[in-house]
């Protein structure tokens, strides 16, 4: 019988590689928000898999690697930082159309200087040549000799069981950290503001996603039926970006408020009454305490 292992591993990279998408995979449930935009993830995230015989792998999403331009910008760059200390393994992530930037060589900077071991994985494989993943692997290799490099398909599932066999021969042998049945540290709040605002990036053009946050009003079961009533609030930065989002006679509102109760009821298993209000909070961004009712900030801190 194989030792039991256990640890935590950060997956890092670019903003929009697939970091997201990869740990929902992995864990075979949808936890992390995901779109195209990028700084979709803002926060450390959580997820645990299982294996009762085996192992516990407790993966932590990050945000992408970016240049700061507000307070908010500040909190994901150091979460990322704070998210590279003290796990077990660390995962970066990248494409194989990519080039090796500025970008690239500060994150190759940030991981030699934790001194674990590091696996490239190249996610998108079902988009390129077997030539141009090559060269991909060579490229990135350049930076550093990684532990191992898995080629994955994120979005198919394509070689996940090959990492995950790759990630066990790298953790240490331990115990199981959480319950067998946790898939995640998110609190049902927190997952519900994630939704509101992953489905409001779907919705919204490009220029107002950057800006909005979701708070949690009131989450509550009623005591007389099997019915969760919530109330949230989408704030942005600009009076016209409230008229985006709420859109002609209420119509881009109502779009978030039906995609999103979809969303809540699937991943949660409850049936919810949403109600959803749009409200201004100019440059909330740069401010320390908006940031932090919007749960950006103390849990880490």
């Amino acid at each position: 019988m194989s030792e039991f292992k256990s640890g935590f591993v950060t997956i890092i990279g670019r903003p929009n590689v697939g970091k997201s998408t990869l740990m929902n995979q992995l864990i075979g449930s949808k936890i992390a928000i995901t779109s195209n935009k990028p700084q979709t993830t803002r926060h450390k995230i959580q997820t645990v898999l299982t294996d009762e015989d085996r192992f516990q792998m407790v993966f932590v999403d990050t945000p992408g690697f970016h240049k700061a331009k507000n307070k908010l910008g500040e909190y994901m760059v150091d979460t990322i930082k704070q998210s590279i200390e003290g796990v077990d393994v660390l995962i970066w992530i990248v494409e194989p159309d990519e080039t090796i930037g500025k970008t690239d060589t500060r994150i190759a900077t940030e991981l030699w200087t934790a001194d674990i071991p590091v696996i490239l994985v190249i996610n998108k494989i079902d988009k390129v040549s077997e030539e141009r993943l090559f060269e991909a692997g060579k490229n990135f290799s350049k930076l550093a000799d990684f532990a191992d490099v898995v080629p994955i398909s994120a979005k198919n599932g394509t070689n996940l069981d090959e990492l995950i066999e790759v990630l066990y021969t790298h953790l240490p042998e331990g115990p199981m950290y959480y319950d067998a049945d946790t898939l995640t540290d998110q609190s049902e709040r927190q997952i519900v503001a994630e939704i509101i605002r992953e489905k409001s990036l779907h919705a919204l053009d490009e220029e107002v996603p950057h800006g909005i946050a979701v708070g949690i009003d009131k989450m509550h079961k009623r005591d007389d039926k099997d019915l969760w009533d919530i109330e949230a609030t989408i704030y942005c930065e600009k009076d016209s970006h409230k008229g985006i989002i709420i859109g002609k006679n209420g119509s881009m509102l109502k779009k978030i408020g039906t995609n999103a109760r979809y969303e809540i009821e699937h991943s949660l298993d409850m049936h919810i009454n949403l109600k959803l209000w749009v409200k201004v909070k100019k440059d909330w961004r740069n401010s320390e305490m908006l940031i932090k009712n919007f749960g950006y900030l103390g849990s880490d801190e």
